[in-house]
C-alpha cells in the first residue's frame, strides 16, 4: 500500500508535470509549425489572387461572367528599374516580393530623410508595372503604390491612362486605417473621384493632392488645381495626407518618375 501510495506521488510530482505539459506543448507546436509549412502555398497562391482582383477591378476589367485568371493573363506584366524607368527580364514580376527586396543589400536601397514622404525607409531598386493593351498600344499603366497612412502601411494600385498622367483609379489592397475613418479610402464613392485627375501640370509639376473639404470643380474641359485635386476624408485628414504623400512618392522622381516621364514623351510623340 505505501509502495503504491509513493508511486502515485511520484507521478504527480512537480517535475513530472512539468515533462507531461512541456511534451505536449513540443507535440502542438510541431504540429501548428507543419500545418503552417504545409498551407504557406495556398496562402501564398490566395495573396497573389487577391492582388490579381485588385488590378483588374482598378482597370475596370473586372466583369461579372468573366473568369478572373483568363482576365488577368491579358494583362502584360513587366519589371522596371526605377533609377532609369527602363524594362528589365530580372528579377521576375510573378514571385516578386517588394518587401524582402527592400531590405535585401543588392535588391534595395535606402531613401534619405528629405526624400521619404511616403515613410518607408527603404525600398526595392525594382518594381512591376502592368500594361493594359490594344495590340501593341498601351490603354493603361498599373502601378503599385505604398506609404504609411495614419496608423498603417497602406498598400494599393494606381492606374493610369496611356498619356501616363490621367487618373483612372485608385485602389487600396490593405491597410489599418480607423474604421469609419481612414477606412473610407475603401468606399467606392471616394475612389471614383480619382477617376480623371492629373499627376502633372503642363510644366510637369507634380500637383495632385488630397485636400480639407471638397474641391470646387471647374466647369467642363477647364483646368485649374481643382484638375488635380480630390475631395478630403472627413475626420481622417492624415490618412487623406498620407494617401497624397505615397502617391507624389510613386509617380515621382524617385519612384516610377523616369518611366511614367518615358510613357509620356511617347505619347506625346504619337498623338
Amino acid at each position: 500500500m505505501a509502495e503504491t501510495e509513493s508511486r502515485k506521488r511520484s507521478r504527480d510530482s512537480v517535475s513530472n508535470t512539468l515533462i507531461v505539459a512541456f511534451s505536449l506543448s513540443l507535440v502542438c507546436s510541431l504540429l501548428v509549425a507543419g500545418a503552417a509549412v504545409l498551407l504557406k502555398p495556398k496562402q501564398l497562391q490566395n495573396e497573389a489572387e487577391y492582388r490579381q482582383n485588385i488590378i483588374l477591378d482598378v482597370a475596370g476589367l473586372a466583369k461579372p461572367g468573366i473568369d478572373p485568371v483568363i482576365a488577368f493573363a491579358s494583362i502584360d506584366a513587366r519589371m522596371v528599374e526605377l533609377s532609369t524607368g527602363n524594362y528589365v527580364d530580372s528579377p521576375a514580376v510573378e514571385g516578386f516580393d517588394p518587401d524582402a527586396a527592400a531590405i535585401d543589400p543588392e535588391l534595395g536601397v535606402r531613401i534619405t530623410a528629405e526624400s521619404d514622404i511616403a515613410s518607408i525607409r527603404r525600398r526595392a531598386r525594382f518594381a512591376p508595372v502592368y500594361l493594359v493593351r490594344s495590340g501593341d498600344a498601351i490603354e493603361q499603366i498599373i502601378l503599385p503604390v505604398y506609404g504609411s497612412g495614419l496608423w498603417s502601411t497602406m498598400y494599393g494600385y494606381l492606374a493610369l491612362e496611356a498619356d501616363g498622367n490621367t487618373i483612372r483609379g485608385l485602389r487600396f489592397y490593405s491597410h489599418a486605417e480607423t474604421p469609419g475613418l481612414g477606412d473610407q479610402v475603401d468606399k467606392p464613392a471616394w475612389r471614383e473621384r480619382w477617376r480623371g485627375k492629373r499627376l502633372f501640370d503642363a510644366d510637369g509639376d507634380l500637383k495632385v493632392e488630397v485636400i480639407r473639404g471638397a474641391v470646387a470643380e471647374a466647369p467642363a474641359g477647364v483646368v485649374d488645381d481643382s484638375t488635380y485635386q480630390v475631395d478630403g476624408l472627413a475626420g481622417a485628414t492624415l490618412t487623406g495626407r498620407g494617401v497624397t504623400n505615397l502617391i507624389r512618392y510613386w509617380v515621382g522622381p524617385q519612384g516610377f518618375g523616369p518611366y511614367l516621364e518615358k510613357i509620356r514623351e511617347k505619347a506625346e510623340q504619337t498623338s
